[in-house]
């Protein structure tokens, strides 16, 4: 038997309604009555619980990983509401599967990556193709998982990650993580994937830096508190078209990031970009997705519309030359929020979708959602991204 996918999509408001007619929508294009594995994102106007129970219900209990977004991406259709969901079903005697869940993400980040390794360490073989992941886009440090993850990894090869950090309304009060029949918060979804399939991947950054180089003079973990010795939240200011922009962090935030000097390892890029996630306006500081050291050279950056549109089809091309002949049996795609609906109309996101799709392979099943930030190797490197598209295909 080859590998059999299908991904089915409801936007119905009853979450009992939308979860059965997404898993059963996704049967049918499979052509299975149960799946070996199932992916499922959604946005987070459902009742989490009942959303996912009937999912489950009409998937027959197959084994299930995913999480929240702030939107989904399901074949052409990328919906932003408050309800959407997508499932994709997968089928196939070369996969196997071993999924799971870690919690108190945010208690000790390290620590929670220890504890997926350890999970994993009996099920990791030669034949493992590679690892999704889902951290908690809102709780956890997720430079800091994949070091405790990686690091007590068993394996002596490179094991790729995919994945990206669920996601809310841009509410940033709750995300969710689904293993199963569970859903939590403060947590982390995962799922090893082994067997014989062909991964080709790609990411592309939409961003360019703005302005010239600062210094980081005073940051503890992941909070900035003083750039070139002044409040951080004061510099980042002067970068503003309107000084009433300041007052709303989500527009902000959305459209400006802070850059560093991107390592060697990555050629593409001469910069990597961090999402600027809350500010502390009585103290002037600013938290990040990540730590920062005390002397790190910054530099400001904008999101960049041609940048992003550019980058699509260099990734269509990319995964098109390393499938060479083949065809990708199911393609995920973990995109950043701030690439969605805040950057481009929804007439014209679409058009991406369905262009970048046809490039790729538009006959594929085709699943993701809207993150808090996206994991995607470069090279050997499992690496954090933000602002970026990553876009695994599987053949």
């Amino acid at each position: 038997m080859t590998t059999k996918a299908g991904v089915g999509i409801s936007r119905h408001h009853s979450p009992s309604i939308a979860g059965h007619e997404a898993a059963e929508q996704a049967l049918e294009k499979a052509g299975v009555g149960k799946p070996d594995f199932v992916f499922m994102f959604a946005s987070v106007g459902y009742e989490q619980r009942s959303l996912l129970q009937a999912v489950r219900e009409a998937i027959g209990g197959a084994p299930l990983c995913g999480c929240s977004g702030e939107g989904t991406i399901g074949g052409d259709n990328a919906d932003e509401s408050n309800f959407s969901v997508v499932v994709m079903v997968i089928s196939s005697d070369k996969l196997r599967w071993h999924n799971g869940l870690a919690t108190e993400i945010s208690a000790d980040s390290w620590a929670a990556g220890q504890r997926v390794a350890q999970d994993l360490s009996s099920d990791l073989s030669a034949d493992a193709v590679g690892l999704f992941a889902f951290p908690d886009g809102l709780t956890a440090n997720v430079d800091q998982f994949l070091g405790g993850l990686e690091g007590n990894l068993s394996t002596d090869r490179f094991l790729p990650i995919w994945g990206g950090a669920p996601a809310d309304n841009f509410t940033t009060s709750q995300t969710y993580q689904y293993c199963d029949d569970k859903v939590v918060s403060d947590g982390v979804a995962y799922a090893l994937l082994s067997g014989e399939a062909l991964p080709v991947w790609a990411i592309d950054a939409a961003y360019v830096p703005i302005g010239g180089e600062r210094t980081v003079t005073r940051s503890k973990g992941n909070v900035i508190y003083e750039i070139d010795g002044k409040p951080a939240l004061e510099v980042l200011q002067e970068y503003l078209p309107d000084p009433a922009l300041a007052d709303d962090w989500g527009s902000f935030a959305n459209s400006l990031a802070l850059s560093f000097r991107a390592p060697s390892y990555i050629k593409d890029e001469e910069y990597v970009a961090r999402a600027l996630l809350t500010a502390n306006k009585a103290e002037g500081s600013v938290n990040l997705a990540t730590d920062v050291q005390e002397g790190t050279s910054v530099w400001m950056s904008s999101r960049d519309k041609e940048k992003t549109t550019t980058g699509l089809d260099r990734m269509a091309a990319q995964i098109k030359q390393e499938l060479g002949d083949a065809q990708p049996r199911l393609v995920l795609h973990f995109d950043c929020a701030a690439r969605g609906k805040v950057m481009f109309r929804d007439k014209e996101k679409l058009q991406l979708l369905r262009q970048f799709r046809q490039a790729v392979g538009p006959e594929a099943p085709w699943a993701g959602f809207y993150t808090f930030g996206e994991i995607g190797p470069v090279g050997k490197h499992n690496c954090y991204h933000n602002y970026t598209a990553v876009v695994l295909a599987l053949s």
